[in-house]
């Protein structure tokens, strides 16, 4: 049983990430999505409410769990005994930083790798960041977020 491990923000889960955690599940046997704290990123929704909005968004993905973390990523994949990092790379810019974070993870965690998603063409260019600024602006968000989350996101407009 292989256990590989996507760490982000999540703020907020897209199609994009959901796609990339699908993608995983089908090869992988054990799945940990791990949503990270983040505070300094100052994120539209809590912890909390990141954690959920995953769960629900994969709750057809029986080899999948979501955990919350506020510490480092090499103690969670520690803890957890993950055997690989998954990672999303949407453009050159992307790939450069997430090699520097893949040398570094495997430094800190004694080996473990880091694995590159490309994503598929039609969520190539979403990122949550992308998804806050449409969010701020009150523009329509529903083909690129999954059910759960546009609600969460129309419920935090009102």
């Amino acid at each position: 049983m292989t256990t590989v491990i996507y760490p982000g923000t999540f703020d907020p889960l897209t199609n994009g990430h959901l796609n990339i955690i699908e993608r995983s599940a089908v090869i992988f046997s054990n799945v940990l999505v791990a949503v990270a704290e983040s505070p300094s990123k100052k994120p539209l929704f809590t912890l909390d409410e990141r954690v959920e909005l995953a769960r629900q968004s994969v709750v057809h993905l029986s080899n999948v769990k979501v955990i919350g973390f506020n510490n480092l990523l090499a103690h969670t994949i520690a803890e957890y005994d993950v055997k690989a990092i998954i990672r999303g790379v949407r453009s050159t810019m992307d790939f450069e930083y997430e090699v520097q974070l893949a040398h570094l993870n495997r430094l800190l965690t004694h080996g473990v790798e880091s694995l590159f998603f490309p994503p598929v063409e039609q969520w190539s260019y979403v990122s949550s960041t992308m998804i806050r600024e449409i969010y701020l602006h009150n523009g329509d968000m529903s083909q690129l977020v999954p059910p759960v989350v546009l609600k969460a996101l129309q419920e935090k407009r009102k």
